[in-house]
């Protein structure tokens, strides 16, 4: 039986890992960690959000603003990631009221739909 989720995937356009690592890592602080070898040849990366692995593969061809496909990351400090991702130009999307969280969306800098939800 299922036990758990092992790790997302997400998509960015090919040879856009260097932009990938700036945003998932420097701005977000998630740590990237080693792809397999058997994988290292097929481009992006992965990333440890907590102790789920985000993998962030290359795909051509995608519309990734017509989705409503997200990851929410859930955070302690809801108002202190908005204000670093405004800071770095990403544009808060306001989310439909949840009762018992505080949320928001954005797009990654690939048109990835993202959320960052607090339990309140």
């Amino acid at each position: 039986m299922i036990k758990g989720i092992h790790h997302a995937q997400i998509t960015i356009p090919r040879d856009k890992e260097n932009e990938a690592r700036d945003f998932y890592c420097r701005v977000l602080g998630l740590q990237e960690i080693a792809k397999p070898s058997s994988l290292e040849g097929r481009g992006g990366l992965w990333v440890l959000a907590g102790h789920q692995q985000l993998h962030i593969g290359t795909e051509e061809g995608v519309d990734r603003l017509a989705t409503k496909a997200h990851l929410a990351y859930q955070v302690d400090d809801l108002q202190a990631i908005e204000r670093l991702l405004v800071r770095e130009g990403i544009e808060i999307l306001e989310a439909v009221p949840i009762p018992g969280y505080k949320r928001f969306e954005f797009r990654d800098p690939f048109g990835n739909r993202v959320e960052c939800i607090q339990v309140l």
